[in-house]
């Protein structure tokens, strides 16, 4: 089975767990695209969980952690 193409994805570090655990929580409640996924190995910061999601999402994904009081540790665009 071939690989999926690689594709630019916004990810979202927090510095800690429960932090990406409320934005995972806050997402599914209010319909906002993305998941949790491991950290990837081009990041060395944060908690070892990311947010994952289209960049194209970006906006919608800060304004949700302005709105439940979440800040990230750093936000990166990456091949994945």
């Amino acid at each position: 089975m071939p690989l999926s193409p690689k594709k630019n994805t916004l990810i979202v570090a927090f510095d800690r767990t429960t932090d990406a655990m409320a934005m995972e929580a806050a997402c599914e409640r209010d319909g906002v695209p993305g998941r949790i996924i491991p950290m990837p190995p081009q990041i060395s910061a944060g908690c070892g969980m990311v947010w994952k999601a289209d960049p194209a999402d970006r906006q919608q994904i800060l304004d949700e952690m302005e709105k439940v009081g979440l800040t990230p540790s750093s936000l990166h665009e990456l091949m994945l």
